[in-house]
């Protein structure tokens, strides 16, 4: 494709110095290399290799090509995993960084199109702390992040970005659940389990209870949204979290998420990231339409929608 094949012959003779052993490595003649090196050094009017006794090692014209070869090279290899993808062939892969609450939430949901119709793929999901999430996409080590609220960084774009509201999470027997509609002030007559100021949650209770001057005196503190489910779950305690980190058991009728005036005019941002710089593998890209795709849905009306089916 586009000359490939003369690029491949530059490459391999630059990385062993000698067109015998490219030709053998690329099981073609040594002429035809050797014949298309020549008549490139005449088209570009200055010697591509210096050839020496023992090998054969690039000019600085040689040096400025080969770098433009490469990268031409590695283009290449990403428009042919593209149109292999769209041939449904590829054997993707991709790294997607992302918070607990998220991997044991919805995302096996948002990636499961994905798996259905790519069963060949090689997924990985890295639970990282919140601070290093943004580093490890920086580096490499992942292809996206999927966060909350995430500080702005400029070696990170956001993709894809939605809204979600913070509601009261209770046990369906709680007398909360009778009160519409659901203040604050309600909330704080029960112990709290809150957040603790690890988390991406904990500034936005933090500025509705102020906004709302009512004092906020967690009776629990955690890392955990799995803990914070549970105390709610037993009617223990009352959680202040989102309508996404609750949607099974909403959906299983364990516990019930409750609109609150306050807490909605505050909302954390679920954002979806790349790196600034470069563009993405076919597989990672399909994964980043998929996810844009997925977001949307998290709407709070879809509890409803999942509790009738």
């Amino acid at each position: 494709m586009l000359h490939s094949r003369l690029l491949k012959y530059l490459d391999e003779v630059s990385r062993l110095g000698s067109i015998r052993k490219a030709a053998a490595r690329l099981n073609v003649a040594s002429s035809a290399i050797n014949r298309q090196i020549l008549a490139l050094e005449e088209e570009v009017g200055a010697p591509i290799f210096e050839r020496m006794p023992r090998r054969l090692r690039l000019t600085s014209t040689g040096e400025i090509l080969i770098a433009h070869v490469r990268e031409t090279l590695k283009g290449h290899q990403r428009v042919q995993a593209q149109i292999e993808a769209l041939k449904g062939l590829a054997r993707g892969e991709a790294t997607i960084a992302t918070m607990n609450g998220l991997a044991a939430g919805p995302l096996p949901r948002f990636l499961s199109g994905i798996l259905d119709q790519h069963p060949r793929v090689h997924l990985r999901i890295r639970v990282l702390p919140f601070d290093q999430m943004t580093n490890a996409l920086v580096t490499g080590e992942a292809d996206l992040a999927l966060t909350y609220s995430p500080p702005n960084s400029p070696g990170l774009r956001v993709v894809a970005s939605h809204d979600l509201g913070l509601g009261a999470v209770v046990s369906p027997k709680h007398p909360l659940t009778k009160r519409r509609p659901l203040r604050l002030a309600d909330c704080a007559e029960f112990p709290l389990a809150i957040a603790d100021f690890s988390m991406t949650i904990r500034p936005a209770v933090d500025l509705a209870f102020t906004h709302a001057d009512i004092p906020l005196h967690p009776t629990i503190e955690t890392n955990s949204i799995e803990f914070m489910k549970k105390v709610a779950r037993s009617g223990q305690a009352i959680t202040f979290l989102n309508a996404v980190d609750v949607a099974e058991e909403v959906a299983a009728g364990e516990i019930c998420h409750l609109p609150v005036d306050e807490l909605s005019k505050h909302p954390i941002a679920l954002k979806l990231l790349v790196r600034a710089r470069g563009g993405l593998d076919a597989f990672p890209s399909l994964v980043v339409e998929e996810l844009r795709r997925a977001m949307p849905r998290l709407d709070p009306n879809d509890l409803e929608r999942m509790r009738k089916r």
